[in-house]
């Protein structure tokens, strides 16, 4: 083995980077292994920090981890900016979630509702509300729920910003692919590169997001059920911002979102597509987010066509993600965090070093164990 790490990352994405920076921090002896960091799911994220909007979609396990990990994020972001001098656009003006028919409208007052159980902030608006706050609303929004705390980042600055405060605070960073992993009497001691030469770490963590799942040389017991959900995202570019804070909506029984970015960037999203290791960019894909956006913000037709992207979501059996130690000693996860990766980066790193340095939170980790789909055999 020609080098030896105390924590060794598979996946250079936003959970894998996040993980390895903030144990770099605490002064282990990191590295990262990808051949393009960035470049999967982390690559077309929109960056909503949203578990409050969100809630209607989810179980309330998911919603805890997200605000558990939105509480993190300011925290993160600030650290990660003096470790990067990086800006990531981290922004907190919340999310409008607006509605057209009498349908979206209860649907909106049932979600208002559950999140005034839960006591989270949540204001029910009126159609000319919503568009007295964001005046690029089409005329024929009815309604709307604000979630006044949730926040957004831009995930492609934010992924470069964690390559600089990596490389600040001492990781290595290793452009090659992994084709195995190194085990000795059944626990894991390193990987196997593709060029390859080995490397050594006391503790090596999956986080290839979809692609988890296809790493050789796992046990039957240990393999990671992650699948790919494809998302094709488009972004829009105007001269100066046309909203303030993110929009969402169901529009044609699909869930379709705008998030404004700081330079004038819009952001729209996503669709949701089982269509395995698929990262084709349709016509169809593209034309459905257009024609939802436009009825949602009718000038985004106006708007110039900046980038389009698919990206392949980490999904799991439950939608919970898989965070943590699995049954084959040495190997842990931090993937399968379906729609929620940029959010929970945060949460993730921490549940990853409490672990390692025994003070785990026992609830939260319970929730992520990726014990639960792995037998005992």
């Amino acid at each position: 083995m020609s080098h030896h790490f105390d924590v060794l990352v598979i996946g250079g994405g936003v959970a894998g980077l996040s993980v390895a920076w903030r144990a770099a921090r605490r002064h282990m002896r990191v590295a990262v292994v990808d051949p393009a960091p960035g470049s999967g799911a982390s690559h077309a994220a929109a960056g909503m920090l949203a578990p409050v909007s969100e809630a209607t979609y989810t179980e309330e396990p998911l919603l805890r981890l997200g605000l558990a990990s939105l509480a993190r994020w300011p925290a993160f972001a600030a650290d990660l900016r003096e470790d990067s001098d990086l800006d990531i656009d981290y922004r907190a003006d919340g999310t409008l979630d607006v509605a057209f028919g009498a349908d979206d409208l209860t649907a909106l007052d049932e979600l208002a509702a559950f999140l005034d159980k839960l006591g989270l902030p949540a204001e029910r608006l009126t159609g000319r509300e919503c568009r007295r706050l964001e005046p690029m609303l089409a005329p024929s929004v009815r309604g709307g729920l604000l979630a006044g705390e949730d926040a957004w980042v831009d995930p492609r600055r934010v992924v470069r910003a964690l390559l600089a405060a990596l490389a600040r605070r001492g990781g290595a960073l290793v452009r090659s692919r992994v084709a195995g992993l190194e085990t000795d009497a059944g626990t894991v001691g390193g990987v196997r590169l593709a060029t390859g030469e080995t490397i050594g770490a006391s503790r090596v963590v999956l986080a290839a997001g979809a692609w988890s799942g296809t790493l050789e040389g796992l046990p039957p017991e240990a393999v990671v059920p992650v699948r790919p959900v494809k998302g094709q995202i488009m972004r829009l570019r105007s001269p100066s911002p046309i909203l303030r804070r993110c929009v969402r909506g169901v529009v044609h029984g699909s869930s379709v979102y705008l998030v404004p970015r700081g330079d004038g960037e819009v952001v729209v999203g996503a669709t949701q597509e089982e269509m395995g290791f698929d990262t084709r960019v349709t016509a169809g894909g593209l034309w459905e987010l257009l024609r939802d956006a436009r009825e949602l913000v009718p000038g985004v037709t106006e708007l110039e066509m900046a980038d389009v992207v698919a990206g392949l979501r980490p999904g799991t059996p439950d939608n919970l993600p898989l965070v943590g130690p699995t049954t084959l000693p040495g190997l842990s996860l931090a993937t399968g965090h379906y729609r929620g990766g940029v959010l929970l980066a945060p949460l993730t790193a921490d549940l990853f070093l409490d672990e390692f340095l025994d003070e785990a939170d026992g609830e939260l980790s319970a929730i992520c164990s990726p014990l639960r789909f792995q037998e005992h055999r």
